[in-house]
């Protein structure tokens, strides 16, 4: 044998797979990307549970405490996350709400002129937000909905909306036009066949498009910063506020930042595997 070892098992005669030089070091160096990119959260975990003086010069090794998380859940960072999950989980509803009959517009029965109007909603996100900050400030200045939540909402819904149809229209495009001219023929109307046809075929998709859609508005921080105060003040804006111009505040910062990203990391967790589902659809035909 010159290539590979032949054994014998079950009567059958295998091949034992060789040695794979190239694969095993794209592997390695896969997993050394992971834990290059992990290694800040890591740390920043580790050092939430440090004292200031041990955070100021950081050892691998130091004593732990929870000094950092004292009280930080009945504060000011409360409620600020629960503004964030209001604006973002409400946000990414009316945007699937509003998106999915519009993408079933722009694919299944395409309207006139469909490539002018995705055209439209992609030159949307080509202005940059700062330069729509005042317009939208006047706005809610004169309908009395500064530091309000729901001006947030409306804002963040405008803002995901175009990347929500884009994304939502490349995944119908994959439906079978069979199902959909079945379920017409069974006497389904409209609403039937998106609810109960098309949303089960694309679930994958919304629930990608629904978790990009929560982290574009949960990490969203110049609207944030400029159209609410104390009342309606997001994590990012309370996080950015945690920076103190002297003294030590690393370690609090830390925890802060950690609390902050935690409802994020725990969405992507729980989606993962649909979010790799809905954003690898229709890349093999």
């Amino acid at each position: 044998m010159t290539n590979a070892a032949v054994v014998r098992l079950g009567g059958v005669r295998r091949r034992r797979p060789r040695f794979n030089a190239g694969s095993t070091g794209l592997t390695l160096l896969a997993w050394v990307m992971a834990l290059l990119f992990f290694f800040p959260i890591v740390w920043m975990i580790l050092l939430s549970f440090r004292s200031e003086s041990d955070a100021a010069t950081p050892r691998l090794f130091a004593a732990f405490t929870g000094v950092n998380y004292d009280g930080l859940f009945s504060g000011d960072v409360k409620i600020a996350i629960l503004n964030s999950l209001n604006a973002s989980i409400t946000s990414t509803v009316l945007v699937l709400l509003l998106a999915v009959p519009a993408a079933y517009a722009l694919s299944i029965k395409p309207v006139k002129k469909w490539t002018d109007v995705l055209f439209f909603f992609l030159s949307t996100k080509m202005m940059p937000a700062v330069a729509a900050l005042l317009p939208i400030y006047l706005i809610t200045n004169d309908l009395g909905m500064n530091d309000n939540i729901w001006a947030l909402i409306l804002v963040y819904t405008a803002a995901n909306l175009p990347i929500a149809i884009w994304m939502l229209r490349s995944f119908l495009l994959e439906v079978p036009r069979e199902i959909i001219e079945a379920a017409q023929v069974d006497g389904a109307n409209l609403v039937t066949i998106l609810r109960r046809v098309i949303t089960p075929i694309i679930a994958p998709g919304l629930a990608a498009t629904a978790l990009i859609c929560f982290i574009f508005s949960w990490n969203e921080f110049l609207f944030a910063l400029r159209l609410t105060g104390q009342n309606a003040k997001t994590a990012p804006v309370f996080l950015a506020g945690s920076i103190a111009p002297e003294g030590l505040f690393l370690a609090h910062l830390c925890a802060v930042a950690f609390v902050v990203c935690l409802p994020v990391l725990i969405a992507g967790w729980a989606a993962q595997d649909k979010l790799v589902r809905g954003l690898s659809l229709g890349a093999v035909k």
